[in-house]
């Protein structure tokens, strides 16, 4: 499966991180261009190429992690989702301020599904500090979780299948409606809490 990811900051590089120490292959763009990227990339190997926001978004799984603020703009006039899955590893809450953004009662999920229509949206790789989704999942002798949410069953097993695949242990917490409220920042009860799975 191709996968794209969408924004350089620390998640999106973290993740573009765990996936070349794990040799998946993928595309990483940002709102300045593939030449940024030029360090990022060779640092990572030859797995990881830079691209654009176009070339990004037509992956078949795409992990989107920009400011809140900037999505909209970051996710504007791209081609449609046709059923693609897309990630959604953004908290509503954003530096210097960290001002909670706005949801009126809806979780930042259900706001970000808006943004990206036609999409298969499924929640992960946000509440861990970035520095554990780059790290070892196995340093501390047993598996890293990472908890995922989302409404499509198929959607959710690809996604789940990924995470197995770069060392974690996946954790099904369920509909956007109610996993991604446990794990959104701020207001959620899961995000920050580093847990390992013993086998």
């Amino acid at each position: 499966m191709k996968i794209g990811i969408l924004g350089s900051g620390a998640i999106g590089s973290a993740f573009a991180r765990a996936l070349a120490r794990a040799g998946i292959e993928a595309t990483i763009a940002n709102s300045r261009g593939p030449s940024s990227l030029e360090a990022l990339v060779a640092e990572l190997g030859p797995s990881i190429r830079g691209g654009t926001r176009e070339k990004v978004a037509a992956a078949e799984m795409v992990l989107v992690a920009v400011p809140w603020s900037k999505l909209p703009g970051a996710l504007a006039a791209l081609p449609a989702w046709n059923g693609r899955i897309v990630i959604d590893a953004n908290n509503p809450i954003e530096a210097p301020l960290f001002k909670p953004a706005a949801l009126n009662g809806r979780t930042s999920s259900e706001v970000f599904a808006d943004w990206v229509p036609g999409a298969r949206v499924v929640k992960a790789f946000n509440h861990l500090k970035a520095q554990l989704i780059s790290d070892d999942p196995r340093a501390e002798g047993g598996r890293r979780v990472l908890f995922y949410s989302g409404d499509d069953a198929q959607a959710k097993s690809e996604v789940a299948l990924l995470i197995d695949q770069l060392g974690f242990f996946g954790l099904d917490l369920g509909a956007l409606a109610i996993g991604a409220r446990l794990v959104q920042f701020p207001g959620g009860s899961l995000p920050v809490h580093h847990l390992v799975r013993f086998e």
